[in-house]
């Protein structure tokens, strides 16, 4: 791609959201489901001006997908304030580590997913969506994870835009490690945990100091320490899976601190300039995060 942007003179970062571009000023994609989206969506479609990471991960059977995507809720928060890269908007700090995440969930099919008891409950589901017009195709329900049954795949959309490729491999195989260990206690005749309650917001608004709740006796614990857990317990699944080094980029990310975090540090560094902001997020993405 840079054999072609660079005699351009044209720049690529990634990011939840640009910190200061307006979204009134761009320009929407010229396509049949962006203007059927604008169309039913009005105001709230055309300010989408945000950006994710999609992770698909591989089910051998559909009757694993439910337990796996309800079990995967409970990490949703961990994967989101590892990946928060959207506290500006507007050209304003809106105080949130993922701003995307909120504006994401305004669209009428997005959010936290429903539980189904089973797939019928599912197909029932869409089939309403169908008769009803709120959607054309299955790719329209946005959900923060869903099935994605044209790929035979769970589809985790949670995470902001990632600035390196070092994050955008750690954060999939961590989620891909996440997959693979839920499917194994299936196979081993466990049932899954499941339990949300407030957590996305707290991803959202405070990131990697978000306080979550590990379980449905309310037990709490700091974002950061349970993914330290984490990491150690789905090591022998990285290993088997052959993605060890890759789920040791999140290791950095704990580090370095999550693009959010990176972003004010540079804006305090230049007395609140989001162009030098955006001068970082390219520089990341060419070079990785400064170490």
């Amino acid at each position: 791609m840079r054999k072609v942007t660079d005699p351009l003179g044209v720049e690529m970062f990634s990011a939840g959201t640009h910190p200061f571009s307006s979204w009134y000023q761009q320009k929407v994609t010229d396509k049949e489901r962006y203007a059927e989206l604008i169309e039913r969506t009005q105001w709230w479609g055309r300010q989408m001006l945000i950006y994710g990471v999609h992770v698909h991960v591989g089910i051998e059977h559909r009757d694993k997908v439910l337990p796996i995507l309800d079990a995967l809720l409970n990490y949703a928060p961990h994967l989101q304030a590892l990946s928060a890269s959207s506290p500006y908007w507007g050209a304003e700090d809106t105080g949130y580590a993922s701003n995307r995440a909120l504006m994401f969930q305004q669209l009428p099919t997005a959010g936290l997913p429903f539980q189904f008891a089973d797939w019928a409950e599912l197909e029932c589901y869409v089939d309403d969506m169908y008769v009803t017009g709120v959607i054309d195709h299955f790719t329209e329900i946005r959900w923060d994870i869903r099935p994605s049954p044209h790929f035979g795949t769970v589809e985790m959309l949670v995470c902001d835009g990632l600035p390196t490729l070092e994050e955008v491999t750690a954060i999939a195989a961590l989620t891909q490690c996440f997959v693979e260990d839920f499917s194994c206690r299936l196979d081993d005749g466990e049932k899954l945990p499941w339990h949300v309650q407030e957590n996305k917001w707290w991803a959202a608004r405070y990131g990697m100091d978000a306080i979550v709740i590990l379980d449905a006796a309310g037990n709490e614990r700091l974002v950061t320490e349970s993914v330290v857990d984490l990491l150690d317990r789905l090591e022998p699944t990285a290993k088997r899976l052959r993605c060890a080094d890759e789920l040791r980029g999140v290791e950095s990310i704990l580090t370095y601190g999550a693009s959010y975090q990176r972003q004010r540090a540079v804006a305090r560094e230049h007395n609140g300039s989001l162009k030098a902001v955006v001068a970082s997020l390219i520089a990341e993405m060419r070079d990785g995060i400064a170490k």
